[in-house]
């Protein structure tokens, strides 16, 4: 997508206005072509292997990246043109290895717009909090639920106050990313018909209700007035995995101010070809609530798919990145070889 204009195309041609990084999408790329052999050579030949020489090849490409949306940054005063990098999900519990390598990636990237992601789970919420303070720009991944969000908002806000008060400025951004349609993938065939493909829009709708209020309390009203800007809401995993349904269901839903959402390839390409999104989400919820009072009566317990969902994301993060170092240190050991 750098190399053959394809991103530079969809900014031109399809609005877009930042990028998000993975585990997965960095494997399939270094395991099916080529692309990479050439600066993994490079790093070899530094003495650098596993995690060292990823993060090298992430910050290459996210720093190309960033310089592509460096206009759209400036032009809208650091509001978009934001990509993101991800942290080792292996150290995802472990609060004070994040803290570290949150604060390492972003001062070795140099780059004012990179967000670097950071787990919401228990442990890192603290992370959260002590990246906000530090300045350093966060996507916060892996939240699943209105209470999810609620903690994490919260961490950022004890950052915000912790700025102000030390005298800096509080104004760092931020997004707080809800993943959507693993809810759907989760209950499908353990509810009615009728309810099908209909929970991780409830969940999302419930949860900007909740991020609306958030946004008018005195405590984030206090911190607007000494600098800082709200945080954005992100929807994160909306590609439809439901094959009856529609293409850019999660996009026509999920269609909101002060909102991001992160889309697969397909589906942006998708979106291009519809010309109505319809209404926008509500900021009252809705009908979310009776929409979630039918799944309780279909028996499904929210709160305990939320944490499960979040332990779940976590598992798989973590062996994607296995896989990835995996595939890193076989492309290592064949480009030797080849030597």
């Amino acid at each position: 997508m750098l190399d053959n204009g394809t991103l530079q195309r969809y900014i031109d041609d399809f609005s877009v206005t930042g990028l998000t990084s993975n585990p997965t999408i960095f494997d399939h790329a270094i395991k099916n072509s080529t692309s990479y052999d050439d600066a993994i050579r490079q790093k070899l030949q530094e003495g650098k292997s596993g995690e060292e020489l990823f993060f090298d090849l992430a910050l290459d490409d996210l720093s190309r990246a960033a310089t592509m949306f460096r206009q759209i940054h400036e032009r809208t005063d650091g509001v978009d043109g934001w990509p993101s990098l991800e942290v080792s999900p292996l150290i995802a519990h472990n609060t004070a290895s994040t803290i570290a390598m949150v604060r390492r990636l972003y001062t070795r990237s140099g780059l004012r717009n990179l967000f670097i992601k950071i787990p919401g789970t228990k442990e890192g919420l603290p992370a959260i909090e002590e990246s906000i303070f530090a300045g350093v720009p966060i996507n916060i991944t892996l939240l699943f639920s209105r209470e999810q969000y609620l903690d994490a908002a919260a961490a950022v806000l004890r950052g915000f106050e912790r700025r102000i008060e030390a005298g800096l400025n509080p104004n760092v951004a931020s997004v707080a990313s809800l993943f959507v349609s693993r809810w759907d993938v989760a209950v499908m065939g353990k509810v009615p018909e009728a309810l099908r493909d209909q929970l991780g829009i409830a969940i999302a709708k419930r949860t900007y209700k909740a991020y609306h209020t958030v946004l008018r309390s005195s405590a984030w009203l206090r911190v607007y007035n000494a600098g800082a800007r709200p945080q954005r809401l992100l929807w994160a995993s909306t590609g439809t995995k439901d094959p009856k349904a529609s293409d850019v269901l999660y996009i026509k839903a999920l269609a909101a101010p002060f909102t991001v959402n992160t889309m697969p390839e397909a589906t942006l390409k998708a979106l291009a070809s519809h010309t109505e999104l319809g209404s926008i989400l509500p900021a009252d919820g809705g009908d979310c609530e009776e929409v979630l009072a039918e799944f309780a009566k279909a028996g499904i317990d929210i709160d305990a798919l939320a944490t499960q969902l979040q332990e779940e994301g976590a598992k798989s993060f973590s062996q994607s990145w296995k896989d990835l170092m995996s595939v890193i240190s076989s492309k290592c050991d064949l480009l030797r070889k080849a030597s």
